[in-house]
């Protein structure tokens, strides 16, 4: 497939990317981090009433990724200090918090796996989800199962297999330009977006994919990427991937690094309609 990191990104290629953003850090930054393993309900703008789980510590980040944008901090600046929760403790929270949640008659409409980081890094998460299942349908049968990931590592068997079976299967594509993801979503580790593009299209359109869509600067280079040159090359990816739906958004919270500027309605609308154009479902938050 070969993408191709575009002339605007080659002085930035290979560039620690400490060095790219040290000058832009905000250094009293709100952060948000969650509690483990549950928390909310919350009303999410994408999902309706979220029961949270959050395989990650309840005192800092863990994640593949390292976005500029990321609600929860940079990973350097929020490193978790204590332990995953286990699998037994994840069942055991899920199940009391639903059984609390049925008797003061509410009900989620969906329950959700984020937090603090990256919830497929968790050893036991092709369990977990089996486990969660099994909860949702005997205490709240008409919520979906809902994963929101970076899709790092859905070249990994395992974890492959176990977003196969949720309700929605959400990725993250924020666009095709690897450049522009070695300084925005900045991978903690290998990022092959060929072989995850791939992974994406062998869902068979069992999967959403959930875009960010920004402007600002960063290091003096403009990181807007609402314009043709990114929008373009990324729906073609779409297209490829077939997948069930596309949800975009863009900044809503306070972020780890100075200067991002939130995408307009105008702009998002937009990417909506040529998305339409192609005949994919999507849907924006602003």
């Amino acid at each position: 497939m070969g993408r191709n990191t575009g002339r605007f990104w080659q002085k930035t290629i290979g560039r620690k990317q400490e060095s790219i953003i040290e000058n832009q850090i905000q250094e009293t930054m709100s952060t948000i981090i969650y509690p483990s393993p549950i928390f909310g309900p919350v009303k999410s703008r994408r999902l309706g009433i979220s029961l949270g789980i959050n395989l990650l510590p309840a005192d800092g980040k863990v994640c593949t990724f390292d976005c500029i944008y990321c609600e929860c901090g940079l990973n350097a600046t929020r490193k978790a200090k204590s332990a995953m929760p286990t699998r037994e403790e994840v069942a055991k929270a899920l199940e009391k918090k639903l059984e609390e949640m049925r008797s003061s008659g509410e009900q989620p409409d969906v329950l959700t796996f984020a937090g603090n980081g990256e919830p497929t890094i968790h050893p036991h998460f092709g369990e977990i989800i089996d486990d969660t299942i099994d909860l949702r349908d005997r205490l709240c049968p008409s919520a979906k199962v809902s994963v929101l990931t970076n899709a790092t590592l859905i070249t990994r068997d395992k974890v492959f297999e176990a977003l196969k079976k949720v309700d929605n299967n959400i990725l993250k594509l924020d666009t095709i330009n690897t450049g522009y993801i070695s300084i925005v979503d900045r991978p903690t580790g290998k990022y092959d977006l060929d072989a995850i593009i791939e992974r994406m299209k062998a869902f068979e359109g069992r999967a959403v994919i959930q875009t960010m869509f920004l402007k600002g600067e960063l290091d003096g280079r403009n990181i807007d990427n609402t314009g043709d040159s990114f929008v373009a090359p990324w729906i073609n990816a779409i297209k490829e991937i077939a997948p069930r739906e596309v949800m975009i958004y863009t900044i809503d919270r306070e972020t780890p690094v100075k200067g991002l500027q939130k995408a307009s309605r105008e702009e998002l609308d937009r990417i909506i309609g040529l998305l339409g154009k192609e005949g994919i479902k999507a849907s924006a938050s602003y």
